[in-house]
């Protein structure tokens, strides 16, 4: 999910459905310092071997609906997007998808909706993605102590 984020942010930004890629990685790298242009480059491959992105003739078209994703306020992405590394939350996402036989991102857009209806922005995402876990009765004890310590880890 936080990889989806990463990947909006530059669209989502300069208000474009397309990107070239040197916008996108002067955006990832230089605008916000996120991340050098080597990480940017493997931030926009990975993204690629997600589906979430596809390049034509060095243009950049997200395969995703923009609109649906939110941009946590101060959100920067962590390296382990960068390593293909699942997250405690996104581990969890993917669970509730399972379990409920709902798309991730749709999943995805209920978290959101959770975060920003019911605490006007104003909940982790780790958080809420335990409240949609609830919501639908799907185990979750066993990721608490790796979100406790990722929102550790954002303090």
């Amino acid at each position: 999910m936080s990889l989806e984020i990463a990947v909006a942010a530059p669209f989502k930004h300069m208000r474009k459905e397309r990107l070239q890629k040197s916008e996108f990685i002067f955006y990832v790298a230089i605008d916000r310092k996120w991340m050098n242009k080597e990480q940017a480059n493997l931030l926009l491959e990975r993204a690629m071997e997600e589906g979430l992105v596809e390049m034509e003739g060095g243009t950049i078209r997200p395969l995703f609906d923009l609109a649906a994703v939110e941009i946590p306020l101060g959100f920067k992405p962590t390296s382990d997007l960068l390593t293909g590394a699942a997250t405690p939350c996104d581990e969890l996402i993917a669970r509730i998808a399972s379990a409920t036989g709902k798309p991730v991102r749709e999943i995805a857009a209920e978290i959101n909706q959770v975060i920003d209806s019911g605490f006007d922005g104003n909940l982790r995402l780790e958080a809420a993605v335990v409240i949609v876990a609830k919501r639908y009765r799907v185990r979750f004890e066993d990721k608490l102590p790796a979100l406790e310590k990722s929102v550790a880890k954002k303090r």
